[in-house]
């Protein structure tokens, strides 16, 4: 192969289908084959947060984890600073005993459902 041009540059958004119903805003998990679904309690799968709500079938646009900051639902309250993983619904929550840190809380989350800022690691 002479030339090579990477299929997606770093930072970029990518295209993926979605394996099964997935909401805008959320974490999502590579689930097979060129396809994500939203997700789990500390995955070490996710890749990154879901552009928009996708139906099961549905091309979806995916912002890549890989460096970036996002604004993402708290599983509940979060500090500023604090390592987290992905939690339940593809939300994130403080890494306590989990395993897979996704990222660093940039702002606090003082209950459940706010939307902070997190730098992806």
């Amino acid at each position: 192969m002479g030339h090579y041009v990477p299929k997606f540059t770093p930072g970029a958004a990518i295209t993926l289908q979605a394996s099964a119903e997935i909401v805008g805003g959320r974490l999502v998990e590579v689930s097979g084959s060129g396809t994500v679904a939203t997700g789990a309690d500390d995955s070490a799968k996710i890749v990154g947060v879901a552009g928009f709500d996708a139906a099961t079938g549905d091309k979806l646009t995916v912002y890549p984890k890989s460096g970036g900051v996002h604004s993402v639902v708290a599983a509940g309250a979060i500090t500023a600073g604090a390592k987290v993983a992905a939690a339940v619904d593809g939300e994130v929550q403080t890494i306590g005993a989990k395993t897979n840190a996704i990222g660093i809380a940039l702002t606090a989350a003082t209950a459940d459902q706010d939307v902070i800022d997190v730098l992806f690691i």
